[in-house]
């Protein structure tokens, strides 16, 4: 079947993910990171795109991202192939890295605009590796709440806003924002899996079932759907809670299971080794 051409936007902005090939992680430490967002740092000076947010997560990447004089597809490839040859090297392996096709979607209208930063830069938050916005490095959001970042174009976003308070407010602010998620590559399960997974793990046929449970259940339940591969948006559709609701349940439940890997993954003032915040370099 032959592939459906991408959409083009009319305003040169789109929301581009990348993934590792089979799920697999990108990132093993901070060192990968940093390599990541030097190449980033070298190809966005050669393509000249304007970058108004990223988030590096363990296996995939979100950018949102403005092309100049070149495709997307050519700056996506550009940056692929320089960190897959790296990653390759360091880690001894051959083959693949990344998913052969990277999502994107376009990008019109100023609200989808901040839609969209907003969902890149609470990724961390809800994937459950930082407790509070900005303590997770690897993303735009500390250039944002600086005003300023050494590879972030913020004037954009700040422009929009008129200020840097009513930014910061908006990014901070719960919400179900629905965009183009990691889990679209192929984690959607069709609604009979679901339902029969819910009744498995809650012993619930309906919403009004779910609903009666009490709340420490239905946040234990919740968690346990979504580790099974059901996503925050099918959650909610099928147990009628907010998914403001279930993403902080999923977000409790991984910072309980994952406390070690955090630790390696948020960086701390109180951390002598963390030579890269003595570097004092805000994304």
């Amino acid at each position: 079947m032959p592939r459906i051409a991408r959409k083009k936007s009319g305003s040169n902005i789109y929301h581009a993910m990348v993934r590792g090939i089979n799920r697999q992680n990108i990132f093993e430490d901070d060192d990968d990171r940093l390599c990541f967002m030097k190449i980033l740092d070298y190809c966005k000076e050669i393509s000249e795109f304007k970058l108004y947010a990223f988030v590096l997560m363990a296996n995939h990447i979100h950018l949102l991202i403005e092309p100049a004089g070149e495709p997307l597809n050519t700056v996506l490839t550009r940056i692929e192939t320089r960190y897959a040859m790296w990653y390759n090297r360091k880690y001894q392996r051959i083959g693949y890295l990344f998913q052969n096709r990277y999502r994107s979607e376009t990008v019109e209208t100023d609200l989808y605009f901040k839609t969209v930063l907003r969902y890149i830069l609470q990724n961390p938050m809800k994937a459950g590796i930082e407790s509070r916005p900005g303590t997770y490095r690897w993303s735009s959001y500390l250039a944002y709440e600086n005003g300023k970042g050494a590879i972030t174009d913020t004037q954009y976003a700040l422009d929009l806003f008129g200020s840097r308070e009513s930014l910061m407010e908006f990014l901070g602010r719960d919400n179900n924002d629905e965009v183009m998620d990691e889990i679209d590559f192929d984690r959607q399960l069709q609604d009979e899996q679901i339902r029969k997974t819910m009744y498995q793990i809650s012993q619930c046929e309906s919403v009004a079932a779910f609903q009666a449970l009490d709340q420490q259940h239905r946040k234990e339940y919740v968690g346990k759907m979504y580790q099974n591969g059901i996503s925050l948006s099918q959650i909610a559709r099928f147990t009628g809670i907010p998914k403001t609701t279930v993403f902080r349940a999923v977000q409790a439940l991984k910072a309980e299971e994952a406390e070690s890997e955090k630790e390696n993954a948020v960086f701390r003032e109180s951390d002598p080794a963390d030579h890269f915040l003595s570097d004092g370099i805000v994304w």
